[in-house]
């Protein structure tokens, strides 16, 4: 899905001066125990240190910075820019951008092929899933998506990549041999995210508009269950899950619920909520510590982080974020 902003007079500069956000010196450390959050309007990174839970600085980077992850080698944080149209490549050694590779129009979420060779996109704009060569960072090919996709996810074997079709209410299947769509999968409306279960039998799906994951099986490329939420004094349009993450365990799912500004903890074998953790407004994207003992909500609307114990199910703190948090990802 797409928001467009416009561009505010406060940079993160001003943030710098004013003494809300450390700055970077000359002697950045690496980065290293740190949630990373993109902060859309701010173009930048905000970092909180995960043992104090307080910001602790900032990296500017390109223009509406969203979806992040680590490459292959975790020696580099990727950070698609919706505005830019690229992806920054940030170095964990030196705090530095040392590159950027063209993403294409409104790139939304990436994965990575498990060799790193490999970038896959979704170009929101052109209905594309865009296909790119990371030794070269050139465009090597596309295929042709139902409108609006957006979640991506590579298998562990690299044979498929399943993509999201927000307006087609779809899963697309397709085959990284090929490059061809294996398989049209129907699931609840509006689909945004996906993960894994633990031996990647299973693949859910937030449904955004549908209050509801999907989860196909991986085998016979059907959908197998339907995990439906419900929020006490809320309807059912005020819950619209997008981010989720499996717990280290692999026994739970995190559900970021959207406007319903809720954490779902949903249990991964009977696929029945457990626990639900109110945070900030617009629960959006998630990120989970190594140990798995603390994830970080990136609540897009009050623009800030709230940290939860995932062994109580408690939120612990909240952090203030930038404007417009997107995502997480946490390094440590």
């Amino acid at each position: 899905m797409s928001f467009h902003f416009r561009r505010c007079a406060l940079p993160v500069l001003l943030l710098l001066t004013a003494g809300l956000l450390p700055a970077m010196g000359a002697q950045a450390q690496p980065l290293s125990n740190v949630a990373v959050v993109s902060s859309e309007k701010d173009d930048a990174l905000i970092l909180i240190d995960t043992r104090s839970l307080a910001v602790s600085g900032s990296i500017a980077t390109c223009q509406r910075p969203r979806h992040m992850r680590l490459s292959v080698d975790g020696r580099l944080l990727l950070v698609a820019c919706g505005d830019s149209g690229q992806a920054d490549l940030i170095s964990l050694a030196t705090r530095q951008s040392v590159g950027r590779i063209a993403l294409g129009d409104d790139p939304e979420i990436f994965d990575l092929s498990p060799d790193g060779r490999l970038l896959y996109v979704s170009n929101e704009e052109d209905g594309e899933l865009g296909i790119i060569d990371m030794a070269t960072k050139q465009r090597v090919g596309a295929v042709a998506m139902g409108q609006e996709p957006e979640g991506v996810i590579v298998s562990a074997d690299g044979r498929r990549v399943y993509v999201t079709s927000e307006v087609a209410s779809m899963v697309h299947v397709v085959n990284t041999a090929t490059r061809q769509i294996e398989k049209n999968i129907a699931v609840g409306k509006r689909p945004r995210r996906f993960a894994f279960n633990a031996d990647g039998s299973e693949l859910w799906v937030s449904n955004e508009l549908g209050a509801s994951l999907s989860v196909i099986d991986t085998r016979t490329l059907a959908v197998t269950h339907t995990v439906a939420f419900e929020v006490k004094g809320m309807r059912a349009d005020d819950i619209s899950p997008v981010d989720l993450k499996l717990a280290r365990d692999g026994k739970t799912f995190y559900v970021g619920l959207g406007r319903a500004n809720h954490v779902a903890f949903v249990d991964a074998a009977s696929k029945r909520t457990r626990s639900l953790v109110l945070v900030g407004k617009r629960a959006w994207g998630l990120g989970l510590n190594r140990d798995g003992s603390r994830l970080f909500v990136a609540n897009g609307l009050s623009d800030d982080v709230t940290v939860v114990d995932t062994a109580s199910a408690k939120a612990l703190k909240t952090v203030p974020a930038g404007r417009v948090p997107h995502s997480v990802v946490v390094i440590d």
